[in-house]
């Protein structure tokens, strides 16, 4: 068995982390972020064209993994696997419910949903392959595009966040061994996990993770300096963008130094309140009988078409709407699951698989149900029966839906300031939240799954994420290494497929409830039981 301690150095600039890790991701960071800051436009031509030819000959397994995905996490919750616990059998839950779920969703979904909720269901609302010509701006077109944003944010990207996740976490909290992505693959390739494997599967998730991020704070940087000049008419430009993501850098590397316990649990919780705040708001001064009868009428005609759209291919060789949206999606779900299965598994010691998958389906799945009607069927309520506007709004500056739909409602200037401040605010503190999460992240990978990883490198990644963005936003290229990041799920996907595969490998060995084992003596494999400590980082040796 290999001792994980000789891989972290003990002494020097790199005391606590791997070598082979801390170096090789500043590399890897480095060189992908000078590639596209030198030729933005070059970079962006190659990551377009592999975008298009996944999209192209891709598509029907991007589509089918999501489906799988799915699939396999609701039945892993429903089988005898269900009642296993992610650590000791008499392990209790870390953190209640609701730390629990305002922890995953904040670092999920939070800021994107924030972005999106007005803008994609709207884009939908004018044109998608689901309505016919001329349908385009009506009741019907209204509801079909809330069906595909739901969809989007729905069942099937926490499915593929539920695996990832599950298995990070029941190989660290059942099995001893480091809270790492190559842990998943110990069952498959045994000690090779601590080589060049293991490394480039952590690497990939290092890459996800920070772009990931990087795009995310860029793309948010946009949308804050909107909601300031709506504000205060502080000027959009790229100073104050920069600006603006240098703000939230510091701010989350402050909350990543106070670890997961502290910053991160209670910002999150402070993000939960907001958001019950803002959605109350957008409830009760708008439409509120049409948002209610539109969330009960959404949400059974999304569970009606989930399964039917989750297997939907374009059958036109020429179309670009899937390769725009749902492939889009599906890429941008499995090029974060790395950071947020990590996160996940993070906070989620002592549940057990079945509390697991149902909390990480369920809850974001209802939450983003909701959000999502409020805001997009405000916005369309406004649209159909209103004066109007959103749709040229949003067709000029995506960044305004969300400021366009609020001043739309009608509600005088002092309520329309009051909710501009709020989401204002929710921009900043959703924001701190998922670089704090993803600094952690970035630090437990280089460290070999340490949860509580040395400080100065927790300073290092959490200021370089916003260097990041801030000069891929300066140089023109970040919606181009947005689309590299969709590309770069392609190979974690392999990883995706492999942890699961090894994941059921192990299961497989669980006792059943109340069933005696037999020891396992053949001579290439050991008991699960026979685990070895070195330097409080535990590594078991599975059957393989």
């Amino acid at each position: 068995m290999k001792n994980i301690s000789n891989m972290i150095k003990s002494n020097g600039v790199l005391a606590g982390v791997n070598p082979v890790m801390a170096v090789g991701s500043a590399i890897l960071v480095t060189l992908f972020v000078l590639f596209t800051v030198i030729d933005p436009t070059y970079a962006g031509s190659i990551y377009t064209e592999a975008k298009g030819f996944i999209a192209s000959n891709f598509a029907w397994y991007y589509i089918g993994l999501a489906s799988f995905f799915l699939f396999l996490s609701i039945y892993t919750a429903f089988s005898r696997y269900g009642s296993i616990r992610l650590g000791p059998d008499d392990e209790k839950p870390e953190y209640n419910f609701f730390s629990w779920f305002s922890m995953l969703f904040g670092a999920g979904i939070g800021i994107g949903i924030l972005f999106w909720s007005i803008a994609e269901p709207i884009y939908h609302f004018q044109s998608n392959p689901f309505i016919a010509e001329g349908q385009a701006l009506t009741a019907e077109a209204a509801q079909v595009a809330m069906r595909i944003s739901i969809f989007h944010w729905g069942l099937h990207g926490w499915g593929i966040f539920a695996m990832a996740g599950l298995s990070l976490a029941y190989f660290s909290y059942r099995k001893g061994m480091p809270l790492s992505v190559r842990s998943g693959l110990y069952p498959i390739f045994g000690d090779r996990i601590y080589g060049p494997i293991g490394h480039a599967a952590d690497l990939l998730a290092v890459f996800g993770t920070v772009f990931g991020i990087a795009t995310s704070l860029g793309l948010g940087a946009q949308q804050m300096n909107a909601g300031l000049s709506y504000l205060f008419d502080i000027e959009v430009s790229t100073t104050n963008q920069v600006v603006l993501i240098a703000i939230v850098s510091i701010l989350a590397t402050l909350s990543a130094l106070s670890g997961v316990n502290k910053g991160i649990k209670i910002l999150s919780e402070y993000n939960m309140h907001l958001t019950t705040v803002i959605l109350t708001f957008f409830l009760v001064l708008g439409p509120t009988a049409y948002l209610l009868g539109a969330f009960a009428t959404n949400v059974g005609d999304y569970l009606v078409n989930a399964v039917s759209l989750g297997l939907w291919i374009d059958p036109d060789p020429k179309g670009q709407w899937q390769g725009w949206w749902t492939i889009f999606y599906w890429g941008w779900w499995i090029a974060w699951a790395p950071f947020v299965g990590i996160f996940i598994a993070r906070i989620s010691k002592g549940r057990t698989i079945k509390e697991f998958v149902l909390g990480v389906l369920l809850a974001p799945t209802i939450l983003a149900t909701f959000w999502i009607t409020i805001f997009g069927n405000t916005a369309i309520f406004i649209e159909l029966f209103g004066a109007g506007g959103i749709t040229e709004a949003v067709n000029k500056d995506i960044t305004m839906a969300l400021f366009t739909t609020l001043e739309l409602m009608e509600l005088g200037p002092m309520l329309t300031l009051i909710g501009a401040s709020i989401c204002v605010v929710m921009l900043v503190t959703y924001f701190v939240t998922s670089a704090d999460s993803a600094t952690l992240v970035i630090c437990t990978l280089v460290s070999m799954g340490d949860t509580n990883p040395p400080a100065r490198f927790r300073v290092f990644w959490g200021l370089s994420i916003g260097a990041v963005a801030g000069v891929l936003l300066l140089a023109g290229g970040l919606k181009a290494l947005q689309t590299a990041s969709i590309v770069a799920a392609l190979p974690y996907s392999v990883v995706l497929i492999l942890t699961t595969w090894a994941l059921f490998k192990s299961l497989r060995q669980e006792p059943l409830p109340g069933v005696a084992t037999s020891k396992v003596t053949d001579e290439n494999s050991q008991s699960a039981d026979e685990i070895e400590k070195a330097d409080n980082l535990k590594a078991v040796n599975i059957t393989s």
